[in-house]
């Protein structure tokens, strides 16, 4: 517990991909930092993801900086398996990580310093590293009935698995590559599967190399420089169209219907008199970036998001969004972890601020000093 207000350069708010990343960044600069996470133990967002998503269904998962992942088994969960590896991560690197640390507000607190106001205290801060991503805000749509509806309605957020949906009769909504996941494996258990979504969707076929990459990222930059929330992952990518997508699409699990116009007491309706029996409607619908606790910053422009350069906030320069928008992924969050800490060291130079006799916790409760960079990377091994 904090008492009264520490001091300290860096504060990190997040210890998923992109947290840690910038973590063990802040440490090879040798910053002083603290990591605040308000999840119960080490994994992220992976920790909360579903039982049956296994590691060889994640695609697109790269290493942290530093420390390869390697030796996993496909079958176990992919909260299990990533969850060991960023407590790996953690302690390869000893990387300060306090948890579980709400963090409530982030003012301004006179003086060029930050106030970050949390469960476990008060720091004050020269510059504010936001890697909270997206889980803990679920986008729940809202259609006329909703309330009136009698059976079951959840969202990715909260999705238990198929076991769960045994002969219910279910209306998937959404897009995404979750929506598609969940329909492909509740379609074996449920007695019937209905899949809608806003727009038709669109799948891509092939692989999605450099080239598409670097578009599609351009996109997503493109609209956080206008000030504009970051659109999802699969709206600029597409859903990737493998075996058992193909598999869905034949034998008709993935036929999808346009978006219905109302939710009735047992089901949904459209506007031309069709309707669908439902025991459970499932929202895969996406989330949005959890970045309520800036609001005191007023960081937000007039078409609802941060304005960003590069990870730098447009009318904070203390602050960095990693993780947010073009960075919203494993790889991107990497390497904006540690264009962030480019920029904060710049920064922390121009006011001659840096203190690098900060300490960090070892998990065995000794202390190191943060000024010492990461031991040599050495690959962590699954057992």
């Amino acid at each position: 517990m904090v008492r009264g207000t520490a001091d300290v350069d860096v504060v990190v708010v997040g210890a998923g991909q992109a947290g840690l990343s910038s973590a063990y960044h802040l440490a090879r600069a040798g910053i002083g930092y603290v990591v605040l996470d308000h999840a119960p133990r080490p994994g992220g967002a992976w920790q909360f993801r579903w039982p049956s998503l296994t590691y060889g269904k994640v695609h697109g998962m790269h290493a942290l900086p530093g420390m390869e992942l390697t030796g996993a088994d496909p079958r176990r969960a992919s909260s299990a398996v990533i969850g060991e590896y960023f407590a790996a991560y953690e302690e390869r690197f000893a990387l300060r990580v306090r948890r579980p640390v709400d963090v409530t507000a982030v003012r301004d607190g006179g003086e060029g310093r930050l106030r970050v106001e949390s469960s476990a205290g008060i720091w004050s801060a020269r510059a504010l590293i936001n890697a909270t991503g997206t889980w803990d805000r679920p986008f729940w749509p809202r259609y006329a009935g909703q309330e009136t509806f009698r059976g079951r309605q959840l969202h990715t957020a909260n999705y238990p698995g198929p076991g769960e949906f045994a002969g219910a009769r279910v209306v998937v909504v959404g897009g995404g590559t979750s929506a598609v996941q969940h329909l492909l494996e509740i379609a074996e258990v449920a007695a019937g599967t209905t899949w809608v979504t806003r727009r038709p969707p669109v799948f891509r076929d092939g692989d999605f190399g450099e080239a598409e990459g670097r578009a599609a990222v351009a996109r997503v930059d493109e609209r956080v420089r206008r000030g504009l929330p970051p659109q999802s992952v699969v709206s600029v990518t597409g859903l990737p169209l493998n075996e058992a997508v193909r598999a869905g699409l034949a034998s008709g699990v993935l036929d999808r219907q346009p978006m219905f116009d109302r939710i009735t007491p047992t089901g949904v309706a459209w506007a031309d008199g069709r309707r669908v029996e439902a025991d459970v409607i499932l929202w895969a619908t996406g989330f949005r970036a959890a970045i309520d606790h800036l609001a005191p910053l007023h960081l937000r422009e007039s078409g609802g998001g941060i304005r960003v350069e590069g990870t730098r906030a447009v009318r904070d320069e203390r602050i960095h969004l990693v993780g947010y928008g073009p960075s919203a992924s494993t790889i991107g969050a990497n390497r904006a972890g540690g264009a962030a800490v480019r920029e904060i060291r710049r920064l922390l130079a121009g006011t001659g601020d840096v203190n690098r006799r900060e300490v960090t916790d070892r998990p065995d409760g000794s202390r190191r000093p943060d000024s010492a960079a990461p031991p040599s990377a050495q690959p962590v091994r699954q057992t």
